[in-house]
């Protein structure tokens, strides 16, 4: 089953380097999954996210305000 992954940012350097992690994360441990980036500040408006960037998981808001760790991100996907 594929995982939807939404990364939440206008594409500040935090933005990029969360969107860098998750990638990274999902390459290495081969998991199936959608990764969209989501710039547009009405749609991300609709998540109620003040702080970005913001990750979201099959439509549940995960991390938001920071750049995780590789290892964080793995046990939000595992």
């Amino acid at each position: 089953m594929s995982v939807a992954i939404k990364i939440l940012g206008t594409g500040c350097p935090k933005c990029q380097s969360m969107t860098q992690v998750v990638k990274e994360v999902v390459a290495e441990k081969q998991i199936d999954a959608q990764i969209e980036k989501v710039e547009d500040i009405e749609e991300i408006m609709k998540y109620n996210v003040l702080s970005t960037p913001a990750m979201v998981v099959n439509d549940t808001i995960k991390i938001k305000g920071r750049v995780p760790s590789k290892d964080e991100v793995l046990a939000l996907l595992s």
